[in-house]
């Protein structure tokens, strides 16, 4: 029974950090944007990460497949 304390000690902490917290329409890179069309946007930036990442695997096979070790 003496955990009362601690208790509402970590009651408060948790308010605390949840004051803190922002919302990701309250961002300043998501400000005007609705819940969709945020989706969409980071689709499409991971869509262009995921290329670029393709053409560098592409570009590094074939500059190694011409010159292999004896």
């Amino acid at each position: 029974m003496t955990r009362g304390n601690q208790r509402e000690l970590a009651r408060q902490k948790n308010m605390k950090n949840q004051n803190k917290a922002k919302k990701a329409d309250e961002m300043q890179g998501n400000k005007g944007l609705t819940k969709e069309q945020r989706q969409q946007r980071d689709a499409d930036m991971m869509r262009l990460k995921q290329q670029k990442a393709a053409e560098k695997k592409a570009a590094e096979t074939a500059a190694g497949a011409g010159g292999g070790k004896k």
